[in-house]
Order: structure tokens, then sequence, then C-alpha cells
């Protein structure tokens, strides 16, 4: 009886993110990597978001490029996980949140994204509104889906990258 109410905790904390956002999935280290030095040169000016950051790679990848990179997930299981692989890195900061009902810091400069299709029209919105609140560009990196009826300024390996400039 102890053994399936964990096993239920563990489906129900691990499962319930997909109503949410997109399911966890580890990144692929090399082609995140590619992304960040190809699509997006990232560099120590940046302030990177990355959204459902799951273990903290992207995290990881940004940092060590300089970036200062703040990551948002729902999962609390994955973001223990993220905090313990990139505890001593000040430049990495994990936040148990829903991206959806939370504030970009004004300085972003870049949000990296694995989403799925149903959010694509969603997130466009929120990086247009996140542009004109903050009244500079944001670029947006989504892996796996583009943004339909817009088309990307570089794609590569399943990642597209979005300019988003502030509405007057």
């Amino acid at each position: 009886m102890i053994l399936l109410t964990i096993f239920v905790c563990i489906v129900f904390v691990l499962g319930f993110v997909v109503f949410r956002g997109a399911p966890y999935v580890p990144s692929m280290k090399k082609y995140a990597a590619q992304s960040l030095d190809e699509l997006y040169h990232v560099t120590k000016k940046d302030v990177l978001i990355d959204v459902g950051s799951g273990d903290g790679v992207i995290l990881r990848l940004a940092a060590e490029r300089g970036a200062r990179a703040i990551g948002y997930e729902l999962n609390p299981i994955l973001v223990l996980m993220s905090k313990l692989l990139s505890r001593g890195n000040p430049l990495v900061e994990t936040k148990l949140a829903d991206f959806w009902l939370t504030a970009l810091p004004a300085e972003t400069t870049v949000v990296y994204a694995f989403s799925v299709g149903r959010d694509m029209k969603k997130l466009a919105n929120k990086m247009q509104q996140t542009a004109t609140r903050a009244q500079h560009p944001i670029w947006l990196i989504t892996y796996g889906h583009s943004i339909p009826k817009l088309k990307p300024n570089k794609s590569t390996n399943s990642h597209y990258l979005y300019l988003f400039e502030p509405k007057q």
C-alpha cells in the first residue's frame, strides 16, 4: 500500500505538468548548445529565461557562456534536481513557478522554450507582450515546434529563432 501511494504521488508530480505545458524531455545537450551558439549567440550581456527548465541543462549552458540564466519549472522534483546540478553557479537561478502566470524580468533578452504545438500562439503572444512591456527586443528560441504563421529569423535541428520587437 505504501509503494502504491508513493507511485501515485510520483506520477501526479511528474504528470500534472502536461496540463500547463510540455512534458519533461531531457534536452539534447549538443543541439541545445548549438542553438545558443549559432541561432542566437548567448553572451555575458544576456539574461536567458528557460520555460519549463527541467533539470537545468539550458541554464547551465547559458551560464557557461556568461549569461544570467533563470528557469521556470512547475515540477518540484525537477526544480530540486536543477538546483543541485547548478549549485555554486551564481549565474543560474531555478524557480518553482508557472511561466504563464509570471512576468519576466525587464532585463530578459532571450527566452528558450521546449513547447507543444498547442501553446505556440500563446507563447508568441506572451513574448510580444513582454517585449512591449520591457521596451526592448526579445529573442525567442523554440525547440520542437515553430510558431504558426510566423517566419523564423533562423532555424537549425528543430530549433527556431524569432525576434519580438516592442510595439508602440
